[in-house]
């Protein structure tokens, strides 16, 4: 097989590595995971399967890259700035639900593809680890904060504000309330930041 385009340098080789990440994207959010192979993406972003292969020797290497195209593409640098330069720890929490409810919902559609074949599917389980392991250095580092700070509320503590924070970016919670329950993004960021204010930050 020929050598894979590791670091695509040209703007055509750049061009041609989004639509395959792109297409890739697109068969995880109308047809799931079962649907990607190295043929369908092929089809999607209309190139041979000789061009998929160029850039991506596997579907595992196509879906590792996965996770750094889409953070490129919904912009989370951004999403996630006011968060990174937020004067202090509440601050830098009320930050983070402000980028949850902006950020999360766009890409809920490839993390619901991937959480319906993470147990039987080694691909899946390796994206699904890697997106686990930036949410939870992110929650970590907002419980580390509060408790630096003297802010992070009895009983909690980091190990435990950190699995609390990382479990209300669960994608079960933003379909309920957004699509079962039809509440706005503004509802449900203000509720979320009662919620997490509430529960995490001390009072006095």
């Amino acid at each position: 097989m020929a050598k894979t385009i590791d670091d695509p340098r040209n703007a055509r080789s750049k061009r041609t590595r989004d639509a395959l990440l792109a297409a890739t994207r697109s068969i995880l959010e109308t047809d799931g995971f079962e649907a990607l192979t190295m043929s369908a993406v092929a089809e999607r972003a209309g190139v041979t399967r000789r061009s998929v292969y160029l850039h991506f020797d596997s579907r595992s290497a196509l879906v590792s890259a996965l996770f750094g195209y889409i953070a490129e593409q919904e912009d989370l640098a951004s999403s996630l700035a006011q968060v990174e330069h937020a004067p202090d720890a509440v601050s830098a929490l009320r930050a983070w639900v402000r980028h949850l409810v902006s950020y999360h919902p766009r890409v809920m559609l490839v993390d619901r593809a991937i959480q319906r074949v993470e147990r039987t599917d080694p691909d899946a389980a390796r994206h699904r680890e890697t997106v686990t392991e930036a949410q939870l250095a992110r929650c970590r580092r907002l419980a580390a904060g509060l408790a630096a700070e003297g802010r992070l509320a009895s009983p909690w503590t980091v190990d435990t504000a950190t699995d609390m924070l990382w479990g209300l970016i669960a994608t079960d919670l933003f379909e309920r309330l957004l699509t079962g329950r039809s509440w706005s993004s503004s509802s449900l960021e203000e509720h979320l930041w009662a919620l997490c204010q509430a529960t995490f930050v001390t009072t006095e």
